[in-house]
């Protein structure tokens, strides 16, 4: 029923086949639900998809700029020269038997002097019941000192350790173990 305040227009009289439901809305079509599933399932695949090929990425699994084609090698960490032996006469080399053999410290203490460097102390350990040579060394820059020291030794370990830190001392401690046979 027209509104009697306002003239009639095209809306008050819709036309009979288009079977509006309200002023302005047509019915829905056949099967517009599924078009937007459809929709929504592609975009979740696609979004899916991108996800794990980023995180294959971030893994390092797959590399975009390798032109060979195949899989490229693994990154790896900048080459660092490997640190060569050196003898340095500024380290004060302090020797400890940690043996029961008597004088091993001064032996391995007079192979060392002969070399170049400058051995402080030569003494025994607070054990007798090492096992294997250790070359400890308290900073980074002491590593090629060490490896020296290890080297004229016989190549006994070496390791970067805070155990025998004395502060303002550049010092290296070798402790000799039983698998330091020594100078013959």
């Amino acid at each position: 029923m027209p509104n009697s305040s306002y003239p009639e227009d095209r809306f008050d009289r819709p036309p009979v086949d288009l079977q509006r439901v309200g002023a302005h809305r047509t019915p829905r079509p056949a099967g517009r639900g599924w078009v937007a599933f459809a929709w929504a399932a592609l975009a979740t695949g696609v979004l899916v998809g991108v996800g794990v090929l980023a995180m294959f990425v971030i893994n390092d699994r797959v590399s975009f700029s390798n032109p060979g084609g195949g899989a490229a090698p693994p990154a790896s960490e900048p080459h660092v020269p490997p640190v060569q032996p050196t003898v340095d006469p500024t380290v004060n080399v302090v020797l400890l038997n940690g043996t029961d053999v008597a004088g091993l410290a001064a032996r391995a203490g007079d192979l060392l002097t002969t070399q170049g460097w400058a051995v402080g102390a030569r003494s025994n350990a607070t054990g007798t019941d090492v096992q294997s040579t250790v070359v400890f060394y308290t900073d980074a820059s002491q590593e090629g000192a060490a490896l020296g020291i290890a080297q004229a030794l016989g190549a006994v370990e070496t390791q970067l350790s805070d155990r025998f830190v004395v502060e303002g001392e550049n010092r290296i401690t070798v402790v000799l173990g039983a698998d330091y046979a020594g100078p013959a």
